[in-house]
């Protein structure tokens, strides 16, 4: 069932979301050349308690963390470690906040440093399939409308949707119903309705869209080795069209691109 959310409730979830967003400015911020992921995450979760959220992560089925940073070819749930960061990578940073008893969820890929063109046009294209989503997000369309959406602008460019992963219903947990993929053909699954909130959040690969699970049981890669990207919005629907909850309110524009579409709401 998709529980909908009140005008009250989508409140709520935006004052998570600007924490979200708060925390991910200071983790782009922090991303240079050596620093570690542990260092990022140590970062994230000093912010977040000290706005009094609860990162949502931590302990959540036994993570140890408060983020996920997956480098390179892992695509998500990558565990902060010692891992020091490298000119040329690329770094998802995924992040949820609880606050006021309801969950924001937004993640971003980071570069780090100066990036090789395929992988600065794999993050492009990554937040253009984003943007897309997004914009699908709107009273009497179609849920697998998203994920058409996404797998269009991405496939367009060569590059490959991952198949096993999905977004997700969110609010007072962190994942409700319903499963979102990030491909598929239009006009099919649930009538999407004012009040329902999602976190939409394309995953792709320079290569192949199969993954592989490493001995962690948490992070995830892409089963070629190749690079890839995931940014993510929590969105509600609304009247008016796409509500982003998770806008960034001052973007970094050297480390961290705002989509056009967060402008939209």
């Amino acid at each position: 069932m998709i529980i909908r959310k009140s005008a009250q409730e989508i409140e709520s979830m935006a004052r998570s979301g600007d924490l979200v967003s708060e925390t991910l400015v200071l983790v782009g911020e922090a991303i240079r050349v050596g620093v570690t992921t542990a260092e990022l995450d140590e970062i994230a979760e000093k912010h977040i308690r000290s706005r009094g959220g609860t990162p949502t992560f931590k302990g959540y089925r036994g993570y140890p963390a408060s983020i996920c940073a997956s480098p390179n070819d892992m695509v998500v749930h990558g565990i902060p470690g010692p891992y020091p960061l490298k000119e040329g990578d690329i770094l998802s940073v995924d992040i949820g906040v609880t606050l006021g008893g309801f969950v924001s969820d937004c993640a971003y890929t980071f570069s780090v440093g100066a990036l090789a063109p395929e992988a600065h046009r794999l993050l492009d294209i990554c937040q253009q399939a984003l943007v897309a989503g997004v914009a699908e997000c709107r009273p009497g369309n179609r849920l697998s409308d998203i994920g058409h959406a996404v797998q269009t602008v991405t496939e367009a460019a060569g590059f490959g949707v991952i198949r096993t992963l999905v977004g997700h219903g969110v609010g007072r947990s962190m994942h409700e119903d319903p499963q979102i993929p990030n491909f598929g053909a239009p006009g099919r699954g649930p009538v999407l309705a004012e009040g329902m909130v999602f976190a939409i959040e394309p995953m792709i690969t320079v290569g192949t869209h199969e993954v592989v699970l490493h001995d962690d049981e948490w992070s995830i890669s892409s089963e070629d080795g190749s690079l890839a990207a995931h940014f993510e919005h929590t969105v509600a629907i609304t009247s008016a069209g796409p509500r982003i909850l998770t806008r960034h309110p001052q973007p970094t524009r050297a480390r961290l691109v705002e989509e056009p579409a967060s402008r939209a709401g």
